[in-house]
């Protein structure tokens, strides 16, 4: 039997726009199997260019911030139903930036000011904040999701029953990504694109980066999956091999605040980093941001919690 012809679309830069909204007319239409190759933008949408000073973080508009290629209607989704997103490929433009948000972050009480790194990506392996500290790179959309139906427009920040802006590291390639279906066609979009980000994106960026990647897409009939959830399946093996080669650097904070504690861990780690690695305290926040992961390590012993933040080893030469 002859093999069916896969159907192929593109997005374009231009095909864009920055709110979620189930009345935007779609930028393509799709049936099930399909797939749609986007480029999209760095999140700033062009507001930030390679070698910007800092102070361009205070001045952005924020209306045009998360520019989200889209929407793809997929022809047989219904309310009730459930999205697959199969992550195809994804491959991060020739820059990137990271940078300190004033008002924003986990830590912005304790970073007021603007601050900004600018990276060469292209064909790389990793991004180099330092000669001697590599950041392996692990490209994934920070924004993907559907429209809801709720009335328009809607943020993209922060995330919504349709999912969006989830900042989820593990949506790399090989990976498949279930969304529930509140409108006809699912109105599918993503952008916000990461060339590298550690588990809590804790100074609220990741390598912000342009980006084309491939998605394909299905419709699982009468999937009845959890408002305000989303799941998805990581391919065979372990899920940071890059990063495990060398172990972690671990601080564990205790309380009953599970945000101060949060705080705590990525405090107490820029402190090791000043100390033994001599990094300024704006790129040790930074390198918690891309190499390490937030973990609730326990939290039924109460009244006080467990956080932990695990700082990849491996990104030190």
């Amino acid at each position: 039997m002859a093999k069916t012809k896969v159907r192929e679309h593109r997005v374009g830069r231009d095909q864009i726009h920055y709110k979620w909204d189930n009345s935007l007319p779609p930028a393509v239409e799709v049936e099930s199997g399909d797939v749609v190759h986007f480029d999209t933008e760095e999140v700033t949408s062009g507001q930030i260019n390679k070698g910007d000073p800092a102070v361009k973080l205070t001045q952005l508009d924020f209306n045009r911030l998360y520019p989200l290629g889209g929407p793809v209607f997929v022809k047989g989704a219904q309310p009730g139903d459930v999205l697959e997103v199969d992550i195809i490929d994804l491959k991060p433009g020739a820059w990137g930036w990271t940078g300190m948000i004033p008002g924003l972050g986990l830590l912005a009480a304790d970073f007021p000011d603007p601050y900004i790194r600018y990276f060469d990506l292209g064909d790389r392996k990793t991004a180099e904040l330092r000669k001697d500290i590599q950041i392996p790179l692990a490209p994934f959309c920070g924004t993907m999701g559907v429209a809801t139906d709720d009335p328009g427009p809607v943020d993209v920040l922060p995330p919504t029953k349709g999912a969006g802006n989830v900042d989820t590291r593990h949506l790399t390639a090989g990976t498949k990504l279930y969304l529930p279906v509140y409108v006809p066609g699912a109105l599918f979009s993503a952008g916000d694109c990461h060339g590298a980000q550690g588990d809590g994106e804790v100074c609220v960026t990741g390598i912000e980066c342009p980006m084309t990647f491939s998605l394909r897409f299905g419709v699982i009939k009468a999937g009845h999956m959890r408002p305000w959830s989303y799941h998805f399946v990581t391919p065979a093996g372990a899920l940071q091999p890059k990063s495990d080669t060398r172990g972690y650097y671990v601080v564990t904070a205790l309380g009953p605040d599970l945000m101060e504690n949060a705080r705590n861990a990525v405090r107490d780690t820029i402190g090791w980093l000043t100390k033994e690695k001599h990094l300024s305290r704006e790129d040790a926040y930074v390198l918690c941001s891309l190499a390490g992961d937030l973990r609730i390590s326990q939290i039924v012993d109460q009244p006080n919690w467990g956080v932990s933040f695990y700082l990849a080893l491996s990104v030190f030469n």
